[in-house]
């Protein structure tokens, strides 16, 4: 593996920096974006059952804010709840916004990095090959291990980079769709909360 990494160039380096950057921001959406921790399946039931005993004061709203970004929508939404339904689903529509933003954490520097992996594999290969030509500009073509070493940098880094940036545009592609997915489902749960606080759902669970 070192002899490839040195065999390819300077330019490994930085590919490889993203290869590490890649593989970590991957990992720790993986674990962020489980839905036990953005959108807790039995919450909505829980949050209405709060109501109905009265307990929506202050330290229950910090708590429902700090459990889940799910929690911090809800939270939003009844502490207007009284002010109207207009008002209470602009004050839970803005958190959601604010949610969404939160959940696409990193996702821009993923999806930087699967563009320009290829980037440097392709001006690594520009290297390779000017190195190649100006040896056989100098020397010709007589020396073949000369030029295999060019064009074996060219080779190596075009493929580092793509090696790069496939599995990092796949894990962007899947991350942004999940996180539509946990979007959509908090507004849905929301909508639930704004019918239920306004005596047009009584079941939580419908």
């Amino acid at each position: 593996m070192l002899e490839i990494v040195q065999s390819g160039g300077w330019l490994m380096v930085p590919i490889l920096l993203c290869s590490i950057l890649a593989a970590a921001i991957s990992v720790e959406r993986l674990w962020s974006l489980q839905q036990s921790k953005i959108a807790p399946k039995d919450l909505l039931a829980e949050v209405w059952g709060s109501v109905k005993k009265n307990e929506g004061d202050s330290q229950k709203m910090r708590d429902l804010r700090d459990a889940s970004p799910m929690g911090q929508v809800f939270a939003a939404g009844m502490s207007n709840a009284k002010r109207g339904r207009e008002i209470m689903k602009e004050a839970m529509e803005e958190a959601s916004a604010k949610v969404s933003h939160d959940l696409e954490r990193y996702l821009t520097g993923l999806g930087i990095i699967a563009s320009i992996a290829p980037l440097l594999g392709l001006l690594g290969t520009v290297v390779g090959m000017i190195k190649v030509f100006s040896i056989m500009l100098l020397e010709g073509s007589g020396n073949a291990n000369v030029l295999a070493g060019g064009i074996s940098q060219a080779l190596i880094t075009t493929a580092a980079g793509l090696s790069v940036a496939i599995p990092a545009l796949i894990f962007h592609r899947f991350f942004l769709r999940r996180v539509d997915e946990l979007v959509v489902h908090m507004e849905q749960e929301a909508s639930k909360l704004v019918n239920i606080m306004h005596g047009d759902q009584e079941d939580p669970r419908l």
